[in-house]
């Protein structure tokens, strides 16, 4: 099987634990995730299936969206719940210093990331340096949350909702952590629902206790739908064999418009996706990014 699978990741499991779940019942040695969700996560899980993993890159670049619970006044060693426990604080936290706090946070920000994380260190994952006990210093970086919005609370448990929209990169537990440390009191991610990824919202997934081996098929779509959002090009026969031998194609062949120098585009031949191409403007050429399938009568 090959092509595209949009999994609601259910609570409780690690995202590769999904995939190699979709693997059992798909049979299929090559399939990856497009973003990584925390156990505790659930939420939209893009799963490429077969070639269309050479996609991955592409989908974790997208921007996404999240519905996440906050706990004012409590802080653990994970930045979530299901860590150890650091402090509890007293809350007195009003619903207008609450939006102040958020709108604090909206645009581009300074974010560390937490030290339980994937990140590397001198080629060590954080997550097996903290569960060592050891500590290093996180460099900050760069990301952005576009949106910031209070959905409800706090409430009695001093737990408040808000939907956002971010940049690749951000960390919603690391968020959670910010704002806390900005009111004064502390605060830890209680729960987190990624609603929107790579382009397909939560709507259009499937959770993973409605598939079978017999059924599967049917939820797996195109792989093309992943990369809809850049513009195509189309190619005659011997382009696209060309094409797909690894070689490039001439700007004065093709139609792209006024490409960007690095700008992608889908290359299709008789309505079927092919791969991606690099516009390299300065050879004024079209590069081979990833070959997906081949034209057919191509053999």
């Amino acid at each position: 099987m090959q092509g595209l699978l949009l999994l609601n990741k259910p609570k409780g499991i690690t995202s590769f634990k999904a995939v190699t779940e979709i693997k059992r019942l798909t049979g299929q040695k090559r399939a990856g995730h497009t973003g990584t969700l925390d156990p505790m996560a659930c939420g939209v899980l893009p799963i490429l299936l077969g070639k269309a993993t050479a996609l991955s890159g592409l989908l974790l670049d997208s921007d996404k969206r999240y519905t996440a619970a906050v706990r004012l006044g409590t802080t653990t060693d994970t930045d979530d719940i299901t860590g150890n426990i650091i402090s509890q604080n007293r809350v007195d936290v009003t619903c207008e210093r609450l939006e102040d706090a958020l709108s604090a946070f909206t645009g581009k920000i300074m974010q560390r990331p937490p030290m339980y994380s994937a990140l590397k260190k001198n080629g060590v994952r954080l997550y097996e340096l903290a569960r060592r006990g050891e500590t290093v210093d996180i460099a900050e970086r760069e990301v952005e949350i576009f949106s910031l919005n209070l959905l409800s609370g706090p409430d009695a448990n001093n737990v408040f909702e808000v939907d956002t929209r971010v940049s690749k990169g951000t960390y919603i537990r690391s968020l959670a952590r910010d704002l806390g440390e900005y009111l004064g009191c502390g605060a830890c991610l209680d729960s987190l629902c990624r609603t929107y990824a790579g382009g397909f919202p939560l709507s259009r997934c499937v959770s993973l206790e409605r598939l079978s081996s017999e059924n599967i098929g049917g939820y797996i779509i195109n792989e093309e739908e992943a990369v809809r959002r850049l513009r195509e090009v189309c190619v005659t026969f011997r382009q696209a064999v060309r094409f797909c031998n690894g070689g490039q194609l001439s700007f004065d062949r093709i139609d792209l418009g006024k490409p960007e120098n690095g700008e992608l585009f889908r290359v299709k031949h008789s309505g079927r996706f092919l791969g991606i191409g690099t516009a390299d403007c300065e050879n004024s050429c079209l590069a081979v990014r990833c070959i997906i399938n081949y034209p057919e009568g191509s053999d």
